[in-house]
């Protein structure tokens, strides 16, 4: 009898042939054919095709890249054309599809940019140009975006076609496309998520969503944020790469359940190729005529399968924007009657917010103030940076001084009268500090050690602290003693982060009387669960969020600050306030 052992690696040898054999084999006949939408068609007019470059990036500095334009023979120089842009120049055969449908009237005149990532060229002919593609197309945040929309359309809009028309360019988003493969895939899925506002369909082939520069995280992001009003489609291979960065095929379809979870209207054409453009291309055609359908009727925002934004959301309710024009609008703070107050830095104001949405000035003497919160007695209390004092206004807005030598930042009073103050870390020593302030005015160092500590509030039963940590992605919690010093310590409320920054930038917080932690960053207003995971993310039109608060007549309505800007949005949960009566939510979801 032969030995087993020994045939093993013959076995082993033999099975490995196979399967190169059965590769090599689909590669010699992966095969997707295009349809006569791809080919010239008699009688069909043609647009035309010019070549740039583009050499003046503020953006990517540096860099050099050509692009491409097709214009359709339909453009009459008069009447905005969509946009149809496409990263790493021209794929598909887009020109001549674009023919095609347009003239059968299956997609409306559509401007394409076709353009490459840039190169920073070396200074000598002995060293490497430095290749932008991975970090332009890979990279998560806003900045490629702001590339396309800040320089280089604006460059195209300045273009003449060669019989000299003026190219006219539509600025809706309803009338703009991107699309790529593989990195360039996820790129334009990037533009489109970080601005709805300026296109509103993706085309992605063999799309790079995994960890080459963060790109995993989609999923997960798609699931949390409010939708988007975005219409995708996805198409790769069972073939596609599976390497140290990841499986593409599973993180493509990873993503499209994601999509579908969130309520996103999507289709895909899922095949078994490899990691090039072939079925791409020939599925390019229907992909155009899925994301045009029903043009110029606007792209419709999804109902996600998200139960936390269904529970805190009113259906058709937006943001509205209530004020505006301030040098900088910081912390707020809601008095019983649920109108909202806050303070301008850069004038000394504290601005009040009635319920009609008429502002008036409520003082003019807190210069320097940071923070904001009303006591039991209907005291507004202002934390100052600049004077390091505590000061506390009455509704006649006289005002007393209650603490002194602190900087504060964030701040909140409870229902008893403690006062926590949060203290920046002026020395950069990481020291952070945390003050307790009794009724009688003495206080005490409670906490310190925190990167950046910045706002703070209480859960509704008011027996937990809450601390945000500015310059990492953790919210502290503590225990609060019988005598109001702090115990059990833990970074507990885990924050998402934006690519472009290292740390959410936590500011203002606030809880619902569920015990939900609604924390304003740079991301929006993340919606954390009392046992300290995000539920949901809120996007805000003011940009990074300085500061969130529940007001209005019933506390269910969510204000947002922004650096210049308050949105406020009616919505189904209350808000709890500290100063108020505690109250006791339910135990979270485990």
């Amino acid at each position: 009898m032969p030995d087993t052992n020994s045939l093993r690696p013959l076995a082993l040898t033999l099975q490995a042939a196979v399967l190169l054999l059965c590769a090599t084999a689909f590669a010699a006949t992966e095969s997707y054919p295009t349809s006569l939408d791809s080919e010239p068609q008699p009688g069909v007019p043609k647009g035309s095709v010019e070549k740039y470059s583009f050499t003046s990036s503020r953006i990517f500095p540096g860099t050099r890249r050509d692009y491409w334009v097709y214009v359709p023979a339909q453009h009459d120089g008069q009447t905005p054309a969509c946009v149809y842009v496409n990263q790493d120049g021209i794929q598909y055969n887009a020109p001549v599809v674009f023919d095609n449908l347009i003239a059968k009237k299956e997609m409306p005149v559509t401007i394409g940019v076709f353009v490459t990532p840039g190169v920073v060229k070396a200074l000598a002919t002995n060293a490497l140009d430095r290749f932008n593609r991975s970090f332009e197309y890979d990279g998560l945040g806003g900045d490629y975006a702001r590339f396309l929309l800040e320089e280089l359309l604006p460059e195209v809009a300045r273009k003449k076609t060669t019989d000299g028309r003026p190219l006219r360019l539509s600025a809706k988003a309803n009338d703009r496309c991107i699309a790529g493969s593989s990195s360039g895939a996820i790129c334009a899925f990037t533009v489109a998520w970080e601005r709805p506002d300026a296109f509103a369909r993706v085309f992605s082939t063999i799309g790079t969503y995994v960890g080459l520069r963060g790109g995993q995280v989609y999923p997960t992001l798609i699931r949390k944020f409010e939708p988007r009003p975005l219409r995708i489609f996805l198409q790769d291979g069972a073939h596609d790469l599976n390497i140290y960065g990841g499986d593409w095929w599973m993180a493509n379809q990873t993503m499209e359940r994601a999509l579908l979870f969130a309520g996103y209207e999507i289709d895909h054409a899922w095949g078994e190729g490899e990691h090039n453009t072939q079925h791409g291309t020939a599925v390019f055609p229907d992909a155009m005529r899925f994301l045009w359908k029903d043009w110029p009727q606007p792209v419709k925002t999804g109902t996600t399968k998200n139960a936390y934004i269904s529970e805190i959301l009113v259906p058709g309710e937006v943001w509205q924007m209530v004020s505006q024009g301030h040098a900088s609008a910081g912390g707020c703070a809601v008095n019983r009657r649920g109108e909202l107050f806050f303070h301008d830095p850069q004038t000394g104001k504290i601005h009040r917010l009635l319920a009609g949405g008429t502002l008036t000035e409520f003082a003019f003497d807190a210069a320097g103030a940071a923070a904001l919160a009303f006591g039991p007695g209907g005291q507004l209390y202002a934390a100052s940076t600049r004077d390091r004092r505590l000061v506390a206004y009455d509704e006649s807005r006289n005002r007393r001084v209650v603490g002194r030598n602190l900087q504060g930042r964030g701040l909140v009073v409870r229902s008893d009268g403690l006062t926590y103050v949060t203290e920046p870390d002026v020395a950069g020593h990481g020291a952070s500090k945390v003050w307790l302030v009794k009724p009688d005015g003495t206080r005490r160092l409670v906490d310190t050690g925190m990167k950046a500590a910045s706002g703070a509030t209480l859960s509704p039963d008011q027996s937990l602290l809450y601390v945000a940590d500015a310059e990492s992605h953790w919210v502290y919690s503590y225990q609060i003693q019988p005598d109001g010093m702090l115990a059990q310590k833990q970074r507990y409320f885990w924050l998402h982060c934006p690519d472009d920054a290292d740390d959410s930038g936590a500011a203002g917080m606030a809880c619902d009387r569920d015990g939900r932690l609604y924390v304003a960053t740079r991301m929006g207003i993340q919606v954390c669960d009392q046992a300290g995971r995000v539920e949901c993310i809120l996007p805000t039109p003011c940009g990074p969020c300085l500061g969130v608060a529940f007001g209005g007549e019933g506390l269910d309505t969510l204000f947002a600050l922004g650096a210049d800007t308050i949105y406020q949005r009616k919505v189904k949960v209350k808000g709890a306030v500290p100063s108020q009566a505690p109250i006791k939510p339910l135990p979270p979801r485990l």
